[in-house]
């Protein structure tokens, strides 16, 4: 059984015996393939250190987080876009709108998140998308930019079953992760009714670690539950979800 996280940011572990000790709890629960995305242009270095470490495990991704579109943010993009002319990257990721934390650089969010979408496309490229507070901006800006060359994961995704189907019409993947097992969250039910074949797994470590143990820092080793909610809500083994969802992961990531 391969299981792949699509979605960590273990690289935020910069000591190397406890950075060991999660990649080995990965490869203890068959966690064997992990997509990283950087935040900003200082994460940067930091992904690429943990691909260098783990190159059989890790796949970089390379983007500006909408968290981290400010007043620099042309001067950021170019950074991180540099990165790249050194570095072989799956993904332009994680991108997107954030209007949970702040609104004051809504326009600047939009542009950038549009710049990386045809960053992307010139690439031949899946972008990974990070949607808060925020899905009719970030699915008028899909609509406008929709074509053939436009694919990838709505990251962390957690809304109804109408969107959940407007996101797949596009051509995205849905990126689940610990929030399907929130007794609360509602997410149980858009899951169970969306067909394996449009979702990929994901857990966001160190964030939104799932039950049981929520409340408490995340990690990928921790997929292992969220593969096995996803089973549950499809009536079918935690194998078939791994096999599923880890092709699905190939053929977006086209690794």
């Amino acid at each position: 059984m391969v299981l792949t996280d699509t979605h960590t940011h273990l690289y935020y572990e910069t000591v190397a015996d406890k950075r060991a000790d999660l990649v080995q709890r990965c490869i203890d629960n068959d966690i064997n393939r992990l997509f990283l995305p950087n935040v900003d242009a200082a994460s940067v270095p930091l992904v690429f250190d943990l691909v260098q470490a783990y190159p059989d495990m890790c796949y970089p991704m390379l983007g500006l987080h909408p968290c981290s579109v400010k007043a620099d943010w042309e001067q950021e993009l170019a950074t991180i876009k540099a990165a790249h002319e050194h570095n072989k990257i799956y993904a332009i990721g994680e991108i997107g709108i954030d209007l949970y934390w702040d609104k004051t650089f809504l326009a600047q969010q939009v542009e950038a998140f549009r710049q990386q979408i045809n960053w992307a496309k010139a690439l031949k490229l899946p972008i990974v998308i990070h949607c808060r507070d925020a899905f009719n901006e970030v699915y008028e800006v899909l609509q406008q930019e929709h074509d053939a060359a436009m694919r990838g994961i709505f990251h962390c995704f957690s809304g109804n079953v109408e969107q959940a189907h407007k996101v797949i019409e596009l051509g995205f993947y849905l990126g689940i992760g610990g929030v399907v097992t929130y007794k609360n969250a509602g997410l149980d039910k858009v899951v169970s009714e969306i067909d394996l074949k449009h979702i990929v797994l994901e857990t966001d470590s160190p964030y939104l670690a799932p039950v049981p143990f929520r409340g408490k820092p995340n990690e990928s080793a921790y997929l292992i539950y969220i593969a096995q909610k996803v089973a549950d809500l499809h009536q079918t083994g935690v194998e078939e979800v791994a096999f599923v969802t880890t092709e699905n992961s190939r053929t977006v990531f086209g690794v």
